[in-house]
């Protein structure tokens, strides 16, 4: 699990401006052979929690989304959607998978938003860089191999970001299910200028 850190250095004698660094969990300190001090990772997530209710106020929404928009993405740990898209507690979905692809457990959430709270706009949301582009079918043998099971699930690898985009748009424009198919939009998010780029229909 990846953890990114906002943290402050203040001035040096070299330096007398504020530098912002972002860190992962690996600068976390740790203890012998590299274990996570005081607890385990969970530990720390769950006193987090504690902290954070501590603190909480109940803001008194409802489950709509404000902007009734879901946003369909990967689950890599390098997007931070909310900021990336400016994005405020309680304006949108959030259905997140390895890949961002459109699957059927992805056209459950997205039935049940748009039929039951109210969504009307799908964003659909890859990344360069995914894991999924390294990832072939060969996967699921090797796990049947291991387990004596073949998962029943596709690994929706792809090679082709930008067209894996343009498949997933149209697995959400053409669904039976789905409500409101006309404002359907694709972009790749690039981790290294969190930047969008739209990709329009083949």
């Amino acid at each position: 699990m990846m953890f990114f850190v906002l943290s402050h250095k203040g001035p040096s004698a070299a330096v007398t401006s504020t530098v912002f660094v972002m860190t992962t969990s690996a600068a976390v300190p740790t203890g012998p052979e590299g274990a996570i001090s005081d607890g385990t990772v969970t530990d720390r997530l769950v006193e987090a929690n504690e902290r954070y209710a501590a603190a909480f106020t109940d803001p008194g929404m409802d489950a709509r989304p404000v902007l009734r928009v879901a946003v369909v993405a990967c689950m890599d740990a390098r997007l931070d959607l909310h900021d990336a898209l400016g994005l405020a507690l309680g304006d949108c979905h959030t259905i997140r998978n390895a890949g961002g692809v459109v699957t059927d457990d992805v056209i459950r959430s997205l039935t049940i938003s748009q039929r039951k709270l109210g969504t009307r706009s799908v964003v659909l949301i890859h990344h360069t860089g995914c894991g999924l582009e390294s990832l072939t079918e060969d996967f699921r043998t090797e796990l049947e191999l291991e387990v004596g099971q073949r998962p029943a699930w596709a690994v929706e690898s792809f090679r082709d970001v930008a067209q894996d985009v343009r498949q997933s748009m149209q697995r959400v424009r053409t669904n039976p299910f789905l409500l409101h198919t006309d404002d359907v939009r694709g972009f790749v998010f690039d981790v290294q200028t969190g930047l969008l780029r739209e990709i329009l229909p083949g």
